[in-house]
């Protein structure tokens, strides 16, 4: 299934100051999680954030949570069992997700998703986990669960479908 900008919201998943350090590749994941976030932002597409105990692990990136519409606490690992589906827009049936860790709060919400009947999709190249092979298995097994994959430019272009998108320019200079 194609991405749709109209129905699509991004969920940035846990981004948060205390945890990010000890993700691998870091920086990466979160250059892509803004660049993702940045274009979503230009196309109106609603985006949200989940915290996981902010007491504890602090708050997302401060550039990421400017970029949200809206955050949510959490504490259970899906963030589903915290009621997030309440504050998902009712005509958005599509969620892309990114952030941390892939193969906890990430997976887990996105099966959550899933069972709540949402197209989902892992923007693979901006969710990151302490070790490379957990994010690995996470990737595997949410394709298995019925997401799909894609990378942060394979979502901008099919939210644009045309070069003739008035945001294409803006959006080539931040993928490029």
């Amino acid at each position: 299934m194609r991405a749709s900008p109209d129905q699509t919201v991004l969920l940035i998943i846990d981004m948060q100051s205390k945890l990010m350090p000890a993700i691998e590749d870091h920086a990466h994941v979160l250059g892509q999680c803004i660049r993702l976030a940045r274009i979503a932002k230009q196309l109106g597409i609603p985006i949200m954030g989940t915290e996981e105990n902010p007491a504890g692990l602090g708050g997302n990136h401060p550039e990421l949570k400017s970029l949200c519409d809206q955050t949510v606490t959490k504490f259970y690992f899906d963030g589903c069992s915290d009621g997030l589906v309440d504050h998902i827009p009712t005509d958005r049936k599509q969620l892309v997700l990114v952030g941390c860790e892939a193969h906890v709060c990430l997976m887990q919400t996105a099966l959550g998703l899933l069972e709540h009947g949402f197209a989902v999709t892992i923007a693979i190249d901006a969710i990151g986990s302490r070790q490379s092979l957990d994010k690995t298995m996470a990737s595997m097994h949410l394709k298995e669960s019925g997401a799909t994959l894609k990378t942060v430019e394979m979502l901008a272009f099919e939210w644009l479908k045309t070069c003739q998108h008035p945001s294409f320019k803006n959006t080539l200079a931040l993928i490029k």
